[in-house]
């Protein structure tokens, strides 16, 4: 009979058959026994942070591309100093699984007062509120683990979003002693299935016309070949909102553009809100930097929603359903093929300007267009640089990363790390500016750690420059920041190799995109800008003010 592994152990070996391979964390005491397990582990890496919160965006952008992730942090300052990042996986469907090492079970029966503690011998209270960021959790021990593992790896991958996982310490180095596991039943579609699908159906064959739209779950849950293919076979036109770039290939020649409300192009406008029936497919965020402004104008009786397990037409919601079977049973019910042709798309402008002006939005973001490769994982924060971003044909198979709904700055750099680490073969670009940066800009020290490549663009405009357009008053101290050389942080980090520049004007930043392209090392590029230098769609929000704050 073989030697029954400990419970740290059991947990790290489930987590690898998931297909984890690195695990996002900082060391803490209460922890570390299950860091041991980690370490000593040959399937799954440590990868230490500078702290909690860049751990978290880091297994948040690390599960976009695998499907989960795994963080490991110490019991309650740990879990609550990662406690936003976790939320904001939760929010935008990443499945995170958040392993938090507890104080023993001796220390908690007899109460005893201990650091990280409120020093009231309680040792509920921290797990009441991480509990909120997942949507299941539990506490393991040796006797339950085997099947509160499967439960929690199958609730979490269901809804692809996090779980939290508590562990004493003694029971971390305690063999298991349950029973085998048993499969823990998958979610899958009811009955309501055929009708929903049939429902869906009568309105796409009595439709003059159709538009897709395609949202960013259908890539949590792996089902873009399942849309395109559907989409291919309707011969109908799909756009994309500014959360669900990237999602299918914008390349396609069935995609028509960006929709984003009354900023979209008339083309894109009369193929969404000028169509009999609007596809939503996985349920697209109608929120305002989708919708830039809440100038989205389809009518809501068009619109038919396919959501991650339920469907909408009219009045009538059908579950539970899967969206995955409702794009399989779409495939064999419609019959009517739209014939959709995509007008010529237009030869973009070659970039304007002379070497020696200044870098301004007009110039800067069709650098970037030309700059981007097929196959590239683009990472964009929220704020200027995904404003001026967004927009931007994508080349075949580009990828694009962002975080409109939760928005919490300095996500995208943490986010590039975990991407980075779980597919590096393929170019991850971050665009970044200078107030976001400065939050996780630590997370560069350890992709040069890990002998990352990126290729970085931080946006320096002295402040934040997204909260100034923000604001009918843009000159308020609350968003001046401290001045860094930029440039200067990977040397400073450690990071050895990579190619620096701080670029000032158009030459310079023509220079330094070239050497960038070459693809030798990794890049870091400070881009000077205006201080009020807004891309399109910044100027167009600071426009729509009281749609935005106030009862617009």
């Amino acid at each position: 009979m073989s030697e029954q592994p400990t419970v740290a152990d059991y947990i790290v070996r489930r987590f690898a058959r998931e297909g984890i391979t690195d695990c996002f964390g900082v060391a803490g005491d209460f922890a570390f026994k299950l860091c041991d397990a980690v370490a000593n582990s040959e399937a799954i890496r440590w990868i230490g942070c500078s702290n909690e919160l860049d751990a978290a965006y880091a297994a948040d952008g690390y599960a976009r591309v695998r499907g989960c992730s795994m963080l490991m942090t110490t019991y309650a300052v740990g879990e609550l100093s990662a406690l936003n990042g976790v939320m904001g996986a939760k929010a935008e469907r990443s499945c995170v699984f958040h392993v938090v090492g507890m104080p023993t079970m001796r220390k908690q029966r007899v109460g005893q007062i201990v650091h990280h503690t409120l020093g009231d011998g309680e040792f509920q209270n921290f797990a009441n509120i991480s509990a909120q960021a997942a949507c299941v959790s539990a506490v393991i021990t040796p006797d339950n683990c085997t099947h509160e593992m499967e439960r929690l790896i199958a609730t979490a991958r269901a809804e692809s979003r996090p779980a939290y996982i508590l562990v004493a310490g003694d029971y971390a180095v305690t063999p298991v002693t349950g029973s085998a596991p048993t499969p823990y039943p998958k979610p899958a579609s009811g009955p309501d299935l055929a009708r929903a699908v049939a429902a869906i159906a009568e309105r796409v064959e009595t439709a003059r016309s159709l538009v897709v739209l395609p949202a960013y779950t259908v890539s949590r849950f792996k089902l873009q070949d399942k849309l395109r293919a559907l989409i291919e076979a309707l011969g109908c036109p799909f756009a994309a909102m500014a959360m669900d770039k990237g999602i299918l290939t914008e390349a396609h020649p069935q995609f028509v553009g960006i929709y984003s409300g009354g900023a979209s192009s008339p083309a894109v406008l009369e193929a969404v809100e000028g169509a009999d029936v609007v596809i939503d497919a996985g349920g697209v965020s109608f929120n305002e930097i989708n919708t830039s402004a809440y100038t989205s104008r389809i009518d809501p009786g068009k619109l038919v929603t396919i959501g991650v397990d339920h469907v909408r037409v009219a009045d009538r919601i059908y579950n539970p359903v899967r969206m995955g079977d409702v794009f399989d049973g779409l495939a064999g019910a419609i019959k009517k093929k739209f014939g959709y042709s995509a007008p010529p798309r237009e030869v973009p402008a070659r970039p304007g300007g002379k070497p020696d002006d200044p870098i301004t939005a007009v110039n800067m973001y069709p650098r970037f267009r030309d700059f981007l490769k097929p196959r590239d994982r683009i990472v964009l924060e929220s704020g200027s640089m995904s404003s001026g971003m967004v927009p931007l044909p994508l080349p075949e198979d580009a990828e694009v990363q962002l975080q409109p709904l939760w928005g919490s700055i300095g996500w995208a750099t943490g986010a590039t790390l975990g991407i980075a680490l779980a597919d590096a073969s393929r170019r991850t670009l971050l665009f970044t500016g200078e107030g976001s940066h400065q939050m996780t800009a630590a997370d560069v020290g350890t992709m040069g750690r890990h002998g990352l490549k990126p290729v970085i663009f931080v946006l320096n405009n002295g402040g934040y420059m997204v909260e100034r357009a923000l604001e009918a008053d843009p000159d308020w101290v609350y968003n001046d920041l401290a001045p860094w050389n930029y440039h200067a942080l990977p040397a400073a980090l450690g990071c050895r190799g990579w190619f620096t520049a701080k670029v000032t004007t158009l030459g310079e930043l023509d220079a330094a995109l070239a050497k960038a392209a070459t693809g030798e090392s990794a890049s870091y590029i400070e881009i000077v800008g205006g201080r009020m230098d807004l891309p399109a769609g910044l100027a167009m929000a600071h426009q729509r003010l009281d749609a935005l704050y106030g009862n617009g």
